[in-house]
This record gives C-alpha cells, structure tokens and sequence, in this order.
C-alpha cells in the first residue's frame, strides 16, 4: 500500500492509541493527509503545543455520535482507523446508555458514514473484553465487532471494506493498572482484586503498528489478533512496589479472573499465522475466507486465553515495561 496517496482519518485521535497512531504515521508512512477526529479541543490543543502539527495533519472536532459530522470529516478520506470509545468498565457500567451510544451507535454511525462517502477501508479497534463479556463494555465492543463485521454485506460492490484489531490491555493506557500500582507504593499498600489473575500484555506502539499492518492487508470481516504475551498481576505489582504490602480486596463486579482473545467456539473459523490469528468471517460473506491458505486451522477446542498462553512476560521484561513510565513519573515531579 502506497501510504503517501492515502487521506486517513482516525476517530479518537487524541487517546493513547490515537497520538502514538499520529506520530508513527507521520515518522514512518506520511500519508498524503492525516485526520485527527475527536470531541475534545483542549486534547488538541495539548497535541498541537507538544509538536504535533504538521502541514498534513488536520484536527477535525466531532463526536461519533453526530452522523452529519462523521460524514463531513470522511469526504475525500481513504483510510479510517475508528478507536472512538468509552472504555472504563466502571463508567460504562454506572452509565450504560451512554456508552451504548458511543460504542455501539458511535461504531454505527462511522459505518454509514464510511459507506455513504465511499471510503476504502475501516479498521475497528475492539478487547479482549469482547470475548464471552461479562460486563457493559465488553458487550458493547461484541455488538461493535458483529457490526463491523456484518457491514460489510451493505457494501456489496461498492468497495467499502471493514475488519477488526482486537487485542488485550495496552501498557500505560488511561486507567491502566500500572499507573494505580504506582501511585499506590507511595502509601506502601498495593491493592489487588485476585493474587490468581492474569492479562494480555502489549505496548501501545505494538497495537498501532499490528493495526496498520492489518489494515495493509484485510480483505474485510476479519477479526485480527495478535499473539501477545502473558503476565500475573501480581508480578507486575511486586516489580513496581517491592517494599510494599499486599492487600486482596476481591474481584470488582464486571470483572474476569482471566481474559481471552479466541474462544473454543470462534477458533473453528479461525486461522493461525506466525504472529498472529485471524478470525474469519462466519456466515455467507463472499471474502476475508482466503486466510486459511496462508497458515493452519486451530486444533479442536483451542482458546487462546490468558492463563494457558504459551507466552509469558519475564521479571526481566515487566522491569523494561515499567521503567519507562518510573522515568516519566520522576520527571513530572521534578516540574
């Protein structure tokens, strides 16, 4: 894919995801136009004050709930990334229509306008929270990917192609649980809901990068997943609190022991590749079936699962993973 042609457009720009997807795009792909579209101005401005204004880079303020306004923000746009999202699962649950309404009307409304203005490609960015969900954000990122997915039936011949990323918790992300160890240690009590529980673990430059490699080549109705590592939460919590005490405080509602990213039941359509597997698209969509000639179905009953992954992160590594952010943390308190 010949990136320098390409006008993309990227919901939720101002996230995590969105400003690393901005300054690997910029470093790396230059693509002839690059849209940040988001609801809010003070994330732009902070995007823009910390060098991120480029003479290709627009910032477009919208909300994926505004239809009219996704379809103006699409016109003459190639490539849409939608990361748009509420994603803390105790906001979602305290308020669940309005996160129905961002993640499941949001993702609708991003579909129609994609369709409407004849965009190329879409990339959804869905959870491992979508598997077997046992909480409100979960079961929305699952009616969004079954959205995505299905969509691609309305676009017929039109062109329009939409597919999936769905990966696990990403390092350092808003509301991550590294930040909370952090500023735990500091009172020498670390909380932990399940000594027992486990995560996916990946860098937030590791998902963009998954991400537009899974956009170069989606066919459409894929759910793309990458094989990422393990790690037990209470590993992660003694590299960053070594001194302090422990105290299990129970599993919070909504919440799982351990997470997954293919269930027994979606690998029987699903195919395995070097680095990753890609969900295949059920039912009767006439494309995005032609993974299986590139690497090999899934064994009967496989589930790629947090705490049966082959994968695990070292003490060693969890310490690479923290030092980053202890860098940062000193940094800004020396401010």
């Amino acid at each position: 894919m010949n990136w320098s042609d390409k006008v993309v457009l990227v919901t939720g720009g101002t996230g995590t995801f969105g400003r690393k997807f901005v300054e690997i795009m910029r470093n790396d792909y230059q693509p002839g136009k690059l849209i940040v579209f988001s609801r809010d101005e003070l994330k732009q401005h902070e995007m823009r004050e910390a060098g991120m204004d480029y003479p290709n880079l627009r910032y477009f303020i919208g909300d994926v709930r505004d239809h009219m306004r996704l379809r103006r923000a699409m016109d003459g746009v190639d490539l849409v990334v939608h990361a748009a999202a509420l994603k803390q699962v105790p906001a979602c649950e305290y308020n669940p229509i309005e996160a129905i309404l961002t993640n499941i009307m949001g993702g609708r409304y991003v579909i129609e306008a994609a369709l409407d203005m004849g965009v190329e490609r879409v990339m959804a960015l869905s959870t491992d929270k979508a598997v077997n969900p046992i909480n409100l954000y979960g079961a929305t990122k699952l009616a969004a990917e079954k959205l995505f997915v299905q969509s691609n039936a309305y676009a017929g011949g039109a062109g329009t192609r939409f597919a999936c990323v769905r990966y696990g918790n990403v390092v350092g992300s808003r509301g991550s649980v590294l930040a909370v160890f952090m500023r735990q240690r500091e009172s020498g009590v670390v909380t932990l809901t399940d000594d027992r529980m486990t995560r996916f673990w990946l860098s937030v430059e590791q998902g963009v990068r998954f991400t537009i490699r899974c956009i170069e080549q989606m066919q459409g109705g894929e759910v793309f997943v990458p094989k990422i590592p393990s790690l037990r939460v209470v590993d992660l919590a003694r590299t960053i609190a070594p001194q302090a005490e422990f105290e299990i405080i129970g599993i919070r509602p909504g919440e799982k022991l351990h997470e997954v990213l293919i269930s027994e039941d979606e690998a029987r359509h699903s195919v395995e590749l070097e680095d990753m597997y890609v969900v295949e698209p059920p039912g009767a969509l006439w494309f995005g079936h032609s993974w299986r000639e590139q690497g090999k179905q899934l064994p009967e009953g496989f589930r790629f699962s947090s705490d049966q992954n082959e994968r695990w992160l070292t003490a060693d590594e969890i310490r690479e993973i923290v030092e980053p952010f202890e860098a940062a943390a000193k940094s800004e308190a020396q401010v």
